[in-house]
């Protein structure tokens, strides 16, 4: 019997976040285990999205499903331009971003130092 999600437990909750953008076709899904070198949040979550339109697509899923879990987002931006929208879960941040956006900020870069995980189809 496969094991129950626990969403209260932050890895939980990045692998189900995670697998929603996979869900919504997002692009080069990379989540960041931060736990090891900031006490910021234990996980980020970084997407790539084709337009704005992609990027809200995902968001409104992320926040729908969530709360179908009882989960919501403490906080959110990004939504009045779409180029790069932020979920804060607390324990798990999710960034959506256009392309040359995230090229742009480069977080990868800054926190290059997390264990990162590929989510791929």
């Amino acid at each position: 019997m496969p094991r129950k999600m626990n969403l209260d437990e932050p890895k939980s909750l990045s692998d189900f976040l995670a697998n929603l953008i996979l869900k919504k076709k997002g692009i080069d899904i990379k989540i960041f285990d931060l736990r090891e070198i900031t006490s910021i949040s234990d996980f980020f979550i970084i997407c790539t999205a084709s337009s704005g339109i992609h990027a809200k697509a995902i968001a409104d899923n992320l926040i729908l499903e969530s709360k179908k879990k009882g989960i919501k987002p403490w906080h959110n931006e990004g939504y009045s331009n779409l180029s790069w929208v932020l979920l804060d879960y607390v324990d798990v941040v999710v960034h959506i971003f256009l392309q040359e956006t995230r090229k742009f900020y480069n977080l990868e870069g800054l926190w290059a130092d997390a264990k990162i995980l590929a989510i791929e189809d």
